[in-house]
């Protein structure tokens, strides 16, 4: 999608109203913040408020991975590939280019980004913009590690997902945050079309899921550990893992997930990037849902199998017991991920599940979008 001629001029310095709102982020694909931030934008033109997405297009993309309500303005900023661009490289050009587009739009009264990378951009454009920090991370790459560190101080008002996140942002940067849950797309989850729910569980029998692809914050290979002793008890039991795209280059982490399973003779079914419209009936065909990863800002795709009805076990971490107490099983290492997926698969707990439905029933993006809108305003 084509953009407006790039200007010097500054996207904003006048004091933020929200008449309109920029919801800023990196990339077009299916990442937990990529969801939030079209869930949300959307939410926010269902209450009547101007609203434009702006991310950057790798790879040829000219949209994001689903349709977009057409009451929200899209903005597709091209980002050519380029061989042997090392990830520090390719941060340091998604900054400039998305700087550079966002210099050259109307001002908006609203300028929110939703990760790094899209601060650091607007900093770029010299616009003054909010900032949701989803989750910390360390970042060894010396580009990344000042992108994160610039993202997080030169916001002027910051937004997390849970408190935990929130405390983190306190105790490391002096920072106060509000806090503003995630919604979960509760219809969708809880009623996949069951056509859909039939092919999966024709393609692939009974099976563990997973989502968010290979990765170490997804504790990937921890996962892996976990299901090859879950094996010895349910051995036609599948794990299945959905999702992975991602700017970061993990080529090397895939390929000691890859090496450790040929050594555990398992072979987990990885499914890469799934059509949306796919994704409720992958959910509601699972027998159970593992989520173990090592940091998180509030679990999204839990909750959303949670509204599956599907059992949920997960990383035993402050941010997720913030949430999702009683509504899931909780694990600290391998050893206890395995027997706690046992247990679920097992002897599936209704009064649980029934739980888990009541929890993700209450997290809705209208009152989510509500929250944001009642944070604009005291700006």
């Amino acid at each position: 999608m084509p953009t407006e001629p790039m200007t010097t001029e500054p996207m904003s310095t006048e004091p933020m109203t929200t008449d309109e709102v920029a919801l800023l982020t990196y990339s077009t694909k299916p990442r937990g913040g990529v969801v939030h931030t079209l869930a949300l934008a959307e939410a926010l033109a269902e209450l009547g408020v101007a609203v434009t997405v702006w991310s950057l297009g790798r790879g040829g993309d000219t949209g994001f991975f689903r349709a977009v309500d057409p009451r929200v303005s899209v903005r597709v900023v091209p980002l050519p590939e380029i061989d042997g661009e090392t990830v520090g490289e390719r941060v340091l050009r998604s900054i400039s280019v998305l700087g550079a587009a966002l210099a050259g739009a109307r001002p908006a009264g609203i300028v929110h980004a939703q990760d790094c990378i899209s601060a650091n951009a607007a900093a770029t454009a010299s616009a003054r913009c909010v900032r949701t920090v989803h989750h910390l991370d360390r970042f060894t790459t010396p580009e990344l590690a000042r992108c994160h560190e610039r993202a997080i101080r030169e916001p002027s008002a910051h937004v997390c997902v849970s408190a935990a996140v929130a405390a983190e942002l306190r105790e490391g940067w002096g920072i106060e945050a509000a806090v503003i849950p995630n919604g979960v797309d509760f219809d969708r989850f809880a009623t996949p079309d069951p056509a859909g729910v039939a092919a999966w569980r024709a393609r692939l029998g009974d099976y563990l899921l997973a989502v968010g692809g290979i990765e170490p914050r997804k504790g990937s290979l921890e996962l892996l550990d976990a299901y090859a002793a879950l094996r010895r008890s349910r051995p036609d039991t599948a794990l299945v893992i959905g999702g992975g795209e991602t700017v970061f280059d993990y080529r090397d982490y895939r390929a000691a997930f890859h090496a450790r399973a040929a050594a555990l003779g398992v072979e987990p079914v990885v499914l890469g990037p799934v059509p949306d419209e796919d994704m409720s009936s992958l959910f509601g065909a699972a027998s159970a849902f593992a989520f173990p990863s090592v940091k998180e800002g509030f679990g999204l795709a839990a909750m959303e199998a949670l509204a599956a009805g599907v059992p949920v076990v997960m990383s035993d971490l402050p941010v997720l017991r913030e949430t999702f107490s009683g509504a899931a099983a909780f694990a600290a290492d391998p050893t206890a991920l395995a027997s706690a997926l046992e247990r679920a698969l097992a002897h599936p707990d209704p009064a649980r599940a029934r739980r888990g439905r009541a929890l993700a029933r209450r997290y809705t993006w209208s009152a989510a979008a509500a929250a944001h809108l009642a944070f604009y305003a005291g700006l």
